[in-house]
């Protein structure tokens, strides 16, 4: 049964091949996502009408540490094929990247929260800040995840 989605193979397009542009791409798109998430973020805390609570800023920096976390350790060095030495190795770099993803789920969760929480259920209005946070988690989360996963390591070499 381990081997039942083995046979599975999605129809290959020809529009969406990038060879060895793949890296960049994956590079622009994660870039643009994590650009464009703190965009969100410093709009919402613009001098307005309204008080922001900048405490409110703690799951975005958070994330922030999580996507460097994420994706300082490779998936050689996950899979023990190009970290061998060290005082940890292998485990030590697993256990850094099992804790860059808690620190990400967490902050996404928390910033679900602080929308949820704070701006729908306490009806503060004007409502905006409170989804320019949760927008901007959740762009850096998918953004550390499209660079994480979506680059490749054997053009590195």
């Amino acid at each position: 049964m381990s081997g039942f989605l083995d046979i599975c193979h999605w129809p290959r397009c020809e529009c969406i091949e990038f060879g060895e542009r793949r890296n960049l791409v994956v590079s622009i798109i994660s870039g643009i996502m994590f650009f464009s998430g703190w965009w969100f973020f410093i709009d919402a805390a613009v001098p307005t009408e309204n008080k922001f609570n900048f405490a409110y800023l703690t799951p975005d920096i958070i994330l922030t540490l999580a996507f460097f976390m994420i994706n300082s350790v490779s998936n050689g060095q996950i899979r023990g094929e190009s970290y061998t030495t060290g005082c940890l190795g292998q485990t030590g770099a697993r256990v850094w990247l099992f804790i860059g993803f808690l620190l990400a789920f967490g902050a996404l969760i928390a910033a679900s929260w602080i929308l949820i929480g704070f701006y729908v259920v306490g009806n503060v209005k004007p409502d905006w800040p409170g989804i320019a946070v949760f927008l901007q988690n959740a762009l850096i989360f998918f953004s550390a995840f499209v660079f994480k996963f979506g680059r490749t390591e054997d053009l590195w070499g």
